[in-house]
This record gives structure tokens, sequence and C-alpha cells, in this order.
């Protein structure tokens, strides 16, 4: 059965399509042009309490039954389990899983998400401070994840959800004014990822 994804053509709403991709599930987007507001929706808030894009519908749920998903964390974890790929069952396997994809949501999406806005204004004096703070922490945050890829082929040694999650946003490096000459372990990983047939598909999935 078909499942909706409700997003737009956003770093977290490639999370999504790449990871439909690569798990080979079916799947059918319905645009939610977040420049027109149409998040803030009594529809698409029914699934998303947070209007936030993306969200997904999966009419073929636990159970059989119709289940809703918000957050691209959650959608990442839900769709893992519900395919049993990308995602170790044993715990020991899974733990860097959890690591690094609560790594990618609590830092490495909202700080360069900073970025995009600061870097978007158009009076100088506002963008200065705010474009100095997030730019520098964005780079830790790639240094970080530079350091991680030194010693692993993926973020968690095998390819999963959470690598999906980082990409998401690596995608948008050139907006963050970040190149991976500065970074090659994050380029090396990059190229890899995105050389994947499945990502591919992902990655040009018309989302809006």
């Amino acid at each position: 059965m078909t499942i909706e994804l409700h997003t737009w053509n956003t770093p977290n709403g490639r999370k999504i399509s790449v990871a439909l991709e690569e798990m080979g599930l079916a799947y059918k987007v319905f645009p939610v042009n977040i420049t027109k507001g149409e998040q803030m929706a009594p529809a698409f808030l029914a699934i998303s309490p947070n209007n936030k894009i993306p969200a997904i519908v999966d009419p073929d749920g636990p159970g059989g039954q119709r289940v809703s998903v918000f957050e691209s964390g959650a959608i990442l974890l839900y769709l893992g389990e519900k395919t049993g790929k990308f995602l170790p069952t044993p715990l020991i396997e899974r733990i860097p899983v959890l690591e690094w994809l609560m790594w990618q949501m609590g830092g490495f999406g909202p700080i360069p998400g900073q970025v995009h806005h600061f870097i978007a204004l158009e009076n100088e004096q506002d963008r200065a401070y705010g474009l100095k703070r997030f730019m520098a922490e964005t780079r830790r945050l790639y240094g970080v994840l530079d350091r991680r890829l030194a010693a692993y082929e993926f973020v968690a040694d095998k390819l999963s959800v959470a690598d999906f999650a980082i990409l998401g946003w690596a995608w948008r490096h050139e907006r963050h004014k970040v190149s991976f000459a500065d970074f090659p372990n994050v380029g090396r990983w990059y190229d890899a990822l995105m050389a994947r047939p499945g990502v591919k598909r992902g990655m040009e999935a018309k989302l809006d």
C-alpha cells in the first residue's frame, strides 16, 4: 500500500524521500507549500501537530491500521522498524544509529537552518552577528562529523537511517558556505551516498 508523504523540497523532506526509495517503499508525494503557509491548514495539523513538514500517513501501519507519523527523526525510525532496513535490531548496533540521528536532529539541522535564515537577511547589521555565531557552530558540527567518518564508512558503521538524516542537511553544504575540501571525510561519505541509485531517486523526487 502506498505511503503518503506530506512534505516540501527541504533538507528534512529529502531525508524521507531518500529513505523511502532506499527501503523500496511505494509512496506518493503530497506537496505542502510552506512558502504559502499550507502547513498551517487544519488537515495538515491533524497529522502534524507542530505544523512542520514532513509527515507521513501509512495506510498499512501496525496491525494493518492507518497511522500518521510526524517529525523526520520519528519517521525514519518508524520506517526502519516497519521494513527492518537500515535500523539494526541488536541494541549494541542500534545505539550509534540513535546517537547520530539525535545528533542531527538536535544540532546538524537546527544550526545550519539558522545560517539559512540569517544569510537571507538584507540588512547587514541584522545578518552579521547571527551569521558569525551559527556559521562557526555549523563548521564545528561538520568537524565532529568529519572526525567520525575518518574512522567509519558510515556514521554508525553500517548504512542506517542516521546517514539519511544527516545527508538531508549535508545536501545544502554550499548554502552553508561549507566546502568539503575542508572536511574530506564528509566529502567521501557524501559522494558515496549520492552515488547510490536509491539516494539519487530520493534526491530527484519532486517534492514541490
